[in-house]
């Protein structure tokens, strides 16, 4: 007997006899026997709020793929698409079908059947007990009678049929219907991984993250962007102007306006009243299609805000990189090396010519320090993120959801990098005097961000934590930006394109390599034959032959793509990723028109599955993380039954009988 006989007492309060004990492992056992649940994995969502619920609801085409194998050549392919089209959106269907369909008692009876193979598969690889959790209760005895009802069996089948002509007489089967592609959609996933970057670009990160706090089992690893936002929401006046600028710059206001509730309208009249007369040519949203209707006057308008808050944000950034001298970066406070009468911008001693030089909240003689106006703007920008409910509560939901990094079933996820030096060793990265590396760096940021957010947390901590955000959206070595440089005023300002090079960091240089891979899972602890490095953050350039597998399979890049602004330059949307009980499959998506789309024609997602790795056997729960702390609560049963059979524990129900 190796477990600690307090812990067994405990353990005697849950299992208070022999049998509950015996009942429990024979439970446990047969769950280990049972198929692995489907992971999925998506990245880089970027608010595209609309194709990323339509992936959640088709799984990646996990369900249309389980529609097909199920249905065969027994039905014609429009009817499979008709089928998963009343899965994904089941109330809009319905109207559009009730509308259409002149024989709708029989329609009813052959889609509930359909409905109700389909959710038998999905369901076979879980215990009854946990696919009765997943049921609504109105309908829970129902769905259940007919998932484990036999219908090659004469008189069960009789059985069946009456139980969904009552469904449709009773005048129940919409209900039912809708009710029951909710739990095939439900246990079509496991679990949910999302490798960073729900903000940003899209008009729907909060409509993600609403959606994310009703799903039933996910996880986040953060991003570039999540951080970016995180900032904001601590604090941290440089994180809030550049989520500002990056909102208008993609002339996407209804996060911050609709999702947040932040009032923008001391910001535009501020831009108006100081840039009323300058064209900010260089400031122009980029419009993508959605935005198409976008007058004139608005994109001015938008124009003058993104560069007041773009002038405003280099001086908050710089008056963090003199704040805080250890991070190396008062290179990167470029408005102080301006010369106005020249118009040119010195960099490492070379003059570059400027774009234009109309600053006129700029000082010479104390280019980072706010005017009184830019003082007072920001700090009612400041409060109007601060006192986001809303805002705190996603926030709040992605810090209880996540970390910097996840080690699930031997693979390793993580939003973009881990610090590399150029032969490829994990590179010490210095936080608060102390140098941090690999496995040891990823956990100490994740304690840092949350240190901004933590009431009792010392004075200090708190200070250097809040400006850290800064330093993780655009630090050299930071794991989330891991690049030489983030060219932003270049972009802005200079004429020169050379000078908008950012050169990666020695992660993205090495990746392909199979045994840098190796040192990484080595040092965060993971072993095996079939473990892998997932992330995301870089686009994969599809269009270019470029290869989201790399380093031999060891490596998986699956930037999801969603975002608009990265398809003409990727090719496609993106990829995500399904791993089953058979093994991974890496699915290669095109762009999403939109889900009226889906529901009107039954278009899905165009994507194309590549089988990465298969399983030489099926993988059950035995074979996963899930499993290992099955057999250790297995372990420690046995002792409890032990203890009680050798009299070392009575049995609690004994004792008080």
């Amino acid at each position: 007997m190796n477990t600690d006989l307090r812990y067994l007492h405990l353990l005697s309060n849950t299992y208070p006899t022999v049998a509950d004990a015996a009942r429990e492992i024979i439970n446990l056992e047969a769950i280990l026997n049972l198929p692995k649940g489907t992971e999925h994995f998506l990245a880089d969502l970027h608010g595209e709020h609309q194709a990323f619920i339509h992936v959640l609801k088709n799984a990646s085409g996990n369900i249309k793929r389980k529609v097909s194998e199920i249905f065969g050549n027994t039905i014609r392919e429009s009817e499979k698409k008709e089928l998963c089209t009343l899965i994904y959106y089941p109330e809009q269907k319905l109207e559009l079908i009730k509308a259409a369909e002149d024989e709708l008692n029989d329609w009813y009876r052959i889609t509930i059947h359909q409905l109700v193979r389909v959710c038998r598969d999905v369901s076979s690889k879980y215990t009854r007990s946990k696919v009765r959790k997943n049921l609504p209760e109105e309908f829970s005895y129902i769905i259940e009678e007919l998932l484990h009802e036999r219908t090659d069996d004469q008189d069960k089948a009789a059985y069946v049929a009456v139980i969904v002509d009552t469904i449709i007489s009773t005048g129940r089967a919409d209900d039912f219907i809708v009710a029951i592609c909710n739990v095939i959609q439900r246990l079509a996933i496991d679990q949910l991984h999302i490798l960073g970057d729900i903000y940003d670009r899209g008009p729907g990160a909060h409509i993600i993250l609403d959606t994310l706090r009703q799903y039933h089992s996910w996880d986040i690893q953060w991003g570039n962007h999540d951080i970016l936002w995180m900032g904001a929401a601590a604090g941290n006046d440089a994180c809030i102007c550049n989520v500002l600028r990056l909102s208008l710059r993609y002339a996407n206001l209804a996060t911050l306006e609709e999702g947040y509730g932040i009032n923008l309208v001391p910001l535009a009249t501020f831009a108006l009243e100081v840039y009323g007369d300058d064209p900010c040519e260089e400031f122009i949203p980029k419009v993508l299609k959605d935005d198409a209707k976008m007058d004139d006057k608005t994109l001015q308008l938008a124009a003058k805000m993104h560069k007041a808050i773009a002038v405003i944000q280099f001086k908050a950034e710089a008056q963090i990189f003199h704040r805080r001298p250890e991070w190396q970066m008062q290179d990167r406070n470029l408005i102080e090396h301006i010369d106005f009468s020249e118009q040119v911008c010195t960099i490492d001693g070379v003059k570059y010519p400027m774009k234009s030089c109309h600053f006129p909240t700029l000082s010479p003689q104390a280019p980072t320090e706010f005017t009184p106006e830019e003082a007072d703007l920001m700090h009612k920008l400041h409060h109007s993120f601060r006192v986001s409910e809303k805002l705190r509560k996603h926030i709040r939901t992605i810090l209880s959801h996540g970390c910097m990094y996840t080690i699930c079933n031997q693979n390793l996820l993580f939003h973009a990098s881990i610090p590399l030096n150029a032969d490829g060793t994990l590179k010490e990265v210095p936080i608060m005097g102390k140098n941090y590396a690999g496995r040891e760096l990823m956990s100490y940021i994740g304690q840092l961000v949350r240190a901004a957010f933590e009431a009792d947390t010392p004075a200090e901590t708190k200070a250097y934590a809040k400006d850290y955000f800064l330093y993780l959206w655009c630090g050299k070595d930071s794991p989330l930006f891991d690049k030489s440089k983030m060219a932003t005023f270049e972009r802005y300002f200079l004429t020169d394109k050379e000078t908008y090079r950012e050169e990666k960091g020695n992660y993205f240089k090495l990746r392909d390599s199979a045994e840098v891979c190796d040192r990484i899972l080595d040092a965060f602890g993971i072993s095996g034959a079939n473990r892998h490095i997932i992330n995301g953050h870089v686009p994969v350039h599809a269009s270019k032959g470029e290869n989201p597998i790399k380093a031999s399979g060891r490596l998986m890049v699956i930037d999801g793509g969603f975002s608009e602004a990265y398809h003409s330059e990727t090719g496609i949307a993106g990829y995500t990723l399904v791993y089953h009980s058979r093994g991974f499959q890496l699915v290669q998506h095109e762009p999403f028109t939109s889900a009226q789309d889906a529901i009107n024609r039954g278009t899905d997602i165009k994507s194309t599955t590549q089988i990465v790795e298969m399983s030489a056997h099926r993988m059950l729960v035995a074979d996963t993380d899930k499993g290992e702390e099955l057999r250790s609560q297995i372990a420690e049963l046995k002792d409890l039954l032990y203890a009680y059979r050798h009299g070392i524990i009575k049995e609690p129900s004994l004792v008080r009988g």
